[in-house]
């Protein structure tokens, strides 16, 4: 069963289906998608959940383990399985499509993938997993929606706009959605449910905060300890949204193929959900300084 993310929200009030498979070219609807079906399953007495991370030298019997021992308090269970190559290779596609047979009342699970090429969603494991559950594919809107999109956006904070302003929004952000993100929260924050004038937008939007989610991939990539660190201090003080912030770092552990710094990112992901104990900003400083020591051959 195909959903458009649009969708996720009416169909989570109904009883959850058995698999869940999320993936997309947009991170934050991959995030805000998979923080939804975790949070319907909670209502719907899922009390347990169990994070996976398929990377490097994964073992794929994990995941039957993991689906096959029931929640320790008795109840019922949410496998949280991420595979952040979105290429589980020959035996984890063997593996998933074994997994399939395996699903019955007890058990959810959640698949999250990165973006899928033609190839790749074609794949017998990608269309059996969907055909056993609900897959979802969160691409970002088109830019000549992007204004629509904000607006709904803006909507669920009990705020609106004119065509112009939402319009301005979105040539500010250049499509990006994790900017335009931001900029919706900021408003949330400036001013008070109803209508925002264009004039009141134009000086948030304007005013660009200091420090930004890309400037730490920024400093990421380059493996600039000092420049990491002093960023997620300007986005700690900014009150940044804690997802976005992981998502640049996993992202970033992704990419160089850090299994370690993947398996912090677990940890971080739990601590943000308030299913672990910690402070958060010191993890994240921790993972930084992690994904930024010089390479060794």
């Amino acid at each position: 069963m195909q959903l458009r993310p649009e969708q996720l929200a009416a169909h989570l009030d109904k009883p959850l289906a058995p698999l869940y498979l999320l993936h997309g070219d947009e991170p934050l609807l991959v995030i805000e998608a998979g923080d939804a079906i975790r949070a319907a399953a909670r209502r719907q007495g899922f009390e347990e959940r169990e994070v996976i991370v398929a990377g490097t030298g994964f073992k794929w019997d994990d995941l039957f383990m993991a689906a096959g021992n029931m929640s320790l308090f008795g109840g019922s269970k949410l496998v949280d399985l991420r595979i952040p190559s979105g290429k589980p290779g020959r035996e984890g596609s063997e593996a998933l499509q074994r997994y399939i047979g395996t699903l019955g009342p007890g058990i959810v699970t959640l698949i999250t993938l990165p973006e899928l090429d033609w190839q790749a969603k074609k794949a017998a494991w990608v269309t059996k997993l969907s055909d056993a559950g609900v897959a979802i594919e969160c691409n970002a809107p088109p830019l000549a929606r992007l204004p629509q999109w904000i607006a709904e956006r803006m909507a669920r904070q009990k705020q609106s706009a004119p065509r112009p302003a939402l319009e301005f929004i979105a040539a500010h952000v250049e499509g990006n959605l994790l900017a335009a993100y931001q900029e919706i929260q900021k408003l949330g924050l400036l001013y008070p449910p109803g209508e925002v004038s264009l004039a009141q937008i134009e000086g948030a939007v304007m005013n660009v905060a200091r420090y930004d989610v890309s400037d730490l991939r920024d400093a990421l990539k380059a493996r600039d300890t000092v420049r990491a660190a002093r960023t997620l201090e300007g986005l700690k003080g900014e009150d940044a949204a804690k997802p976005l912030v992981l998502w640049a770092l996993a992202s970033e552990a992704r990419n160089s193929a850090a299994r370690p710094a993947l398996l912090h990112a677990a940890k971080i992901d739990r601590m943000i959900k308030g299913l672990a104990q910690g402070d958060v900003w010191d993890e994240f400083l921790q993972m930084a300084l992690r994904l930024t020591q010089p390479r060794t051959r």
